[in-house]
Parts: C-alpha cells; structure tokens; sequence
C-alpha cells in the first residue's frame, strides 16, 4: 500500500457538530471540508496559501485550510463561515460586511470575514494599520479594499455597540 492510498479515520469537529472521517493521509483540511462535509463557503482560490480564500479558524485561530493536513486537525475545533451565522441570523461582521458594500464576485468573503472576525475577538477597536495587517493575506481583485477597511471599521463599532 502506498501512502496516498492509506487512509486515517480522524475525528473533527466542525462548527460544533463532531464528524469521525476517513481521510486520505496527504488530504487538506481544504478538501475535507469541501468534499467530505459539503462546506462549500471556504473557497480555493490558488491552493498555495497566497490568497486567503480558505481561511478557517482552527481551535480560534485563522488559519488557511489549503495548506494544513486534516490529519493535523485531529481532535481539534474548525470554525467554517458556515458556523459564523447565530440561529440563522447575521454577525455583526457579515452585517457590516453587507452594508459597506465590501462584496464584490464573494469568492474572497468567507476568508475575510473569518479574519475579520478573529481580528476584533483579539482588538475591538482596530487601526487602519491593524486591519492592513490582519488582512494583509488575503487577496481582493475586485473592491480595491477600500471597502474592505470601512466594513472592518464598522463591524467593529457594532461589535462595540452589541455589547
């Protein structure tokens, strides 16, 4: 048996649902959640970690799913943008989100309302230069971040204001 042919069962949990899985021992936490669960929202944009597109958060953190091996996740907690929403409703990001006008094609979306999100758990009241750098990983071809930076700045005054 070659290793792309073996197989590990491993056990996820993903959004709060827990999942034991077969995965394929060289398989991405990309594919897996793509594939496997069906949780279409986090994106490929380049499968080399250059663009942001597959942000998750593992055990809270961001990190970007095209480049970790779902064997590594094991027994860990992944948050898709899936698990963003609250009983169906919006976030306060994903509110912001909508009404800055920072959605353009939506490929880059799920990764940076992830980012977003992680970023004012860590600082509710970012600088320009918090968000640059927060955000410095993800690629938008289409908004010219300007919009970008004002959604940011807004989800965090909800954010502020919901408290």
């Amino acid at each position: 048996m070659t290793t792309t042919q073996r197989k590990k069962i491993i056990g996820l949990t993903v959004n709060e649902e827990t999942y034991e899985l077969a995965v394929e021992c060289q398989e991405t936490l990309l594919d897996v959640l793509r594939n496997n669960l069906g949780l279409t929202g986090t994106k490929e944009g380049c499968g080399t970690g250059e663009c942001g597109s597959c942000t998750v958060l593992l055990e809270g953190e961001p990190i970007l799913a095209c480049l970790m091996l779902a064997v590594e996740c094991e027994n860990k907690k992944i948050e898709t943008i899936e698990g963003q929403s609250i009983n169906g409703d919006l976030t306060p990001v994903q509110e912001a989100f909508l009404e800055k006008g920072a959605v353009q094609c939506g490929f880059c979306t799920p990764g940076m309302v992830l980012a977003s999100t992680d970023l004012l758990k860590r600082n509710p009241d970012p600088s320009k230069e918090d968000i640059m750098e927060s955000l410095g990983g993800h690629l938008c071809r289409c908004t010219g971040y300007n919009k970008i930076m004002e959604f940011v700045h807004h989800a965090a005054k909800l954010n502020r204001d919901n408290t």
